[in-house]
């Protein structure tokens, strides 16, 4: 089937148009973001001749294509989906339109690159979860019980609290490689042998190899090199030599690249991210967490809090927390307090019910239904809500309070972290500080 054929069948599937909200690619996925979904459109694209898998992710529609026939289908694709028509200025409620909008806007090279990065880490949320809870009440146990800490069941805690720390660098280079088209066992292996204790014992130019120096930062310039020799190594080589051939090159060429240049390269960009992250916090104190917890939601509608994600997992795995989480939580607390000012004083019900529905969750961690569904759109109340993150964040930093885990937030992050107290204070700060500048500036309630 020829790419235009592909592409049609696709949109026979997704269509029709004003079902398509945006459509963009990376490498080798045509990546749609649809109104409405069938139960069985994933089954259904998987039959497609040249369709090469469908993954869901984040509510995008990722249909796997290859390397080459990608650009080719969507550039089919598009000419099949007309450009939509401008609208007005869209209305609270209409969360998911006006996100559309946003992630088409952000849709550059560089962002969709950090976007990548950022879906290695997504698969390995629950881990982090799961382990960083565990460790989080652990250190609160410890704290109040010390006696607990030389009891066999707690030191097993102890140890499952931190397996993703021990084989993140596995974890990393494994989806890493399957993200940017590698075979994921090789970029697993990469992953491992920059991190295995043998290391230690060898000497090269009168300098001790280090395991795992540089952490994921190393793990990821690695198996992304690793991904690229692959493939470029497939071209050439004869397909009766490709299975075993190609892998043994591929780990050979990319592992002593990786030893001798991209880990001491690694190593040196991890120390700097740690340095500066811990640095920034420590000496800034309230006014680095003040400025922050303010941006934090700008940078959202930018589209580059992708590049924290890896940040966070650097930080988790040299410090074992991560004293960024906390402080850029606090922004989705400011959107709560925001909200509730705008529920009391609005006197739409139609708003009124889109925020009733959309605190509890806000309350969770989950801010877009607020943030896309009415501090957004009614303009206003966004900026209250960046003054309630900033006076959160500013709470969070001083007293420097770190997360054990990412993929949470609001409320459900508080057992993460390691200091339990300080996390909800600054939480109920966020939410007053929100409300209150909801109150003071003000805001046009649309009409009922």
């Amino acid at each position: 089937m020829n790419n235009e054929a592909i592409a049609w069948q696709i949109f026979l599937l997704t269509g029709p148009s004003a079902n398509i909200l945006t459509v963009n690619h990376c490498m080798t996925r045509l990546r749609l973001t649809l109104k409405n979904m069938s139960p069985d459109l994933m089954h259904q694209l998987n039959q497609i001749d040249g369709v090469l898998g469908v993954n869901l992710t984040n509510q995008e529609l990722q249909i796997i294509l290859g390397p080459g026939r990608v650009e080719k289908v969507t550039t089919a694709f598009l000419q099949l989906v007309p450009t939509p028509a401008k609208s007005s200025e869209p209305v609270f409620g209409d969360g998911k339109e006006l996100h559309a909008k946003i992630r088409t806007k952000n849709a550059t090279p560089l962002k969709l690159f950090f976007k990548r990065i950022a879906s290695i880490f997504i698969p390995l949320i629950p881990a982090f979860i799961a382990c960083g809870l565990i460790s989080g009440l652990l250190n609160i146990s410890g704290k109040l019980f010390p006696e607990l800490t030389s009891r066999p069941l707690f030191q097993l805690l102890a140890v499952a609290g931190n397996v993703i720390f021990w084989s993140m660098n596995l974890f990393v280079g494994f989806n890493t490689a399957k993200e940017f088209g590698g075979t994921p066992i090789i970029g697993g292996i990469l992953g491992g042998l920059l991190s295995h204790p043998g290391l230690a014992a060898i000497t090269i130019a009168a300098s001790p190899l280090v395991p795992g120096r540089g952490g994921v930062i190393s793990v990821l310039l690695v198996t992304i090199l690793g991904a690229f020799i692959e493939k470029k190594l497939r071209k050439f080589i004869p397909e009766m030599f490709n299975l075993f051939i190609t892998p043994l090159m591929t780990f050979l060429i990319t592992g002593s690249i990786a030893i001798l240049l991209l880990q001491p390269l690694g190593g040196f960009l991890s120390d700097f991210i740690g340095q500066t992250a811990t640095t920034a916090v420590n000496a800034g104190g309230a006014v680095t967490g003040f400025v922050l917890g303010g941006l934090w939601l700008p940078l959202v509608m930018l589209g580059v809090h992708q590049t924290f994600t890896p940040i966070h997992a650097e930080l988790l795995s040299r410090y074992g927390v991560t004293i960024l989480l906390p402080i850029l939580a606090m922004a989705g607390a400011g959107q709560v307090g925001a909200s509730l000012a705008v529920y009391l004083k609005t006197q739409n019900p139609k708003l009124k019910k889109t925020i009733a529905s959309a605190l509890p969750v806000g309350i969770m961690g989950i801010g877009e239904p607020l943030i896309y569904g009415v501090t957004l759109p009614l303009g206003k109340p966004f900026i209250a809500a960046c003054i309630g993150g900033a006076f959160g964040g500013a709470l969070q930093a001083a007293f420097a309070v770190g997360a054990a885990a990412i993929g949470i937030s609001g409320l459900p992050l508080a057992a993460g972290t390691d200091n339990i107290a300080i996390y909800i204070l600054g939480l109920l700060t966020a939410y007053a500080a929100g409300f209150a500048a909801t109150l003071i500036i003000g805001f046009d309630d649309p009409a009922t």
